[in-house]
């Protein structure tokens, strides 16, 4: 992998996931992998509890283009209209917090609070971190990772995982999906490339 890569971020073939011993496999084996992708956060193999930090910093989340915090905007005031985002409709309500699968040794570890970010943290290990969501559209995974690449060098990933609600669901997850691969996810990419420079 070329330092010019690892530095932009980039979509990842589902493999990069799924062929990992991650500990969510066991946890959520009934959602779909919608997204896996590279973050641009060259480091060291002691480096992932700096990439936990940034994202619970909300460096992360300060970082994406106007047009991505816009089209977040829209998405939050269109759930509130429609009820999606309401009471009932999240965890521990419409669906039951994945926190009621995990391992006893994973219930010890929980991760940080998320005062900044809208996901509930699940575990935390040495090399990845795990994060909840629910509405009634979808219930979702967000999972980072610090993995090691082919030239011997260390990056984080994310992985999204969602098991939608419904019909609604999928027709939700089907609309979004272009505006996420051009508006959101690189400007993302580019928010935390640049948190994780300013923290080096």
């Amino acid at each position: 992998m070329t330092t010019t890569i690892s530095r932009t971020g980039h979509r990842l073939p589902p493999a990069a996931h799924t062929e990992q011993p991650w500990r969510i496999h066991d946890i959520a084996p009934d959602f779909d992998l919608e997204d896996v992708w590279a973050l641009p956060t060259p480091g060291g193999p002691d480096d992932f509890p700096r990439l936990v930090e940034r994202f619970v910093s909300g460096d992360v989340a300060d970082n994406p283009s106007w047009i991505a915090r816009t089209l977040f905007t829209v998405r939050w005031w269109i759930g509130g209209a429609l009820g999606w985002d309401g009471d009932g409709q999240g965890l521990d309500q419409r669906v039951a917090s994945l926190r009621e699968r995990l391992p006893a040794d994973l219930r010890v570890t929980p991760g940080p609070d998320l005062d900044r970010l809208p996901f509930r943290s699940l575990y935390l290990t040495d090399d990845e971190w795990a994060m909840e969501i629910a509405n009634s559209t979808v219930h979702a995974v967000s999972h980072l990772s610090w993995v090691r690449t082919r030239d011997g060098s260390y990056r984080g990933q994310m992985a999204v995982l969602v098991r939608p609600n419904g019909r609604l669901g999928e027709a939700y997850m089907a609309a979004i999906r272009p505006f996420r691969y051009v508006l959101v996810y690189p400007p993302l990419m580019r928010g935390i490339g640049a948190s994780w420079d300013a923290a080096t």
